[in-house]
């Protein structure tokens, strides 16, 4: 957690949540004093800011926008702004933070000059997004986060220039591009893979690969890659003699509560009573729900 002043009587307390190459998440806290406050900074990145608490007034380059939980702030890269509080009460906003080149590896070239407009309102599809945002805050797993980073990118940008979807249908070469993406992962999935340079090895832009790829396959390529050590690691407790540590290391997870609380999630069971409901032949089903 880092603390700092930003002098008008607001100071701001940031916690990073995540950070990866070109892109960051940060919850961000801004208190303000008893009246009216108002502090001027510089964006140094790219900003997709949801807000969750509090509302205020944001100026830049393109205007003046009020500020509300459920809306979403955009902020562009070298922009000077303003952001003012008529109560004493501040706000928070979960904020991802993209450098030029990182916005652009994700969604494509954007358009000349950046973001137009400052705020997307809370419509519903914007409310959705930033409770969806919320809920994800809380968690750890960084290459979830680098995942959700992604979509969040590319869904601001799609609504930002009119809302402009992909096709309903993959091309053909879109979907040989995911059968290799698929066979990338299935040969690599032990290995410390992101959706970026999954993408990469499929030669696609990070964030049209993951549209494609969660229409050809159903679930997204964070979702596949830990299914896919999943169904690996229950393989290997059923038939090999090695410690669930070594299984749960050997196969891509990072760490072992982590791998124990999802593999229970999936199997119903702790990896140690699956390892022995399957020597007694007493396969256990996998979970239904989605997660």
């Amino acid at each position: 957690m880092i603390e700092s002043s930003h002098g008008g009587g607001v100071t701001s307390r940031r916690a990073l949540l995540a950070e990866g190459d070109g892109w960051r998440v940060s919850d961000v806290a801004f208190r303000v004093g008893a009246g009216p406050a108002r502090f001027e900074e510089r964006h140094e990145k790219i900003l997709i800011g949801a807000v969750t608490h509090g509302s205020f007034r944001y100026r830049s380059r393109h205007g003046r926008v009020t500020l509300m939980p459920g809306a979403l702030l955009l902020g562009n890269a070298g922009d000077a702004f303003e952001c003012s509080y008529d109560h004493g009460i501040g706000d928070r906003c979960i904020s991802f933070h993209y450098t030029a080149e990182c916005f652009e590896r994700m969604v494509g070239r954007a358009r000349r000059g950046g973001f137009r407009m400052h705020r997307l309102p809370p419509v519903p599809a914007m409310i959705a997004l930033t409770a969806e945002i919320e809920t994800e805050a809380g968690f750890t797993d960084a290459a979830r986060l680098e995942e959700f980073a992604l979509r969040v990118a590319g869904d601001v940008a799609s609504a930002a220039n009119g809302g402009a979807a992909a096709p309903a249908q993959p091309s053909r070469r879109d979907e040989t591009r995911i059968l290799d993406a698929l066979h990338h992962i299935e040969a690599h999935h032990s290995e410390p893979l992101s959706v970026p340079t999954i993408a990469d090895a499929a030669g696609m832009r990070p964030y049209h690969f993951l549209r494609v790829f969660r229409a050809v396959v159903g679930v997204t390529p964070y979702q596949y890659l830990m299914r896919t050590r999943l169904r690996r690691t229950a393989v290997a407790l059923a038939t090999t003699e090695e410690t669930i540590a070594a299984i749960a290391y050997g196969h891509g997870f990072g760490d072992l509560s982590t791998f124990i609380a999802t593999f229970g999630r999936v199997f119903l069971q702790s990896p140690r009573d699956y390892r022995r409901a399957a020597r007694a032949g007493r396969m256990p089903a996998a979970a239904t729900r989605t997660w």
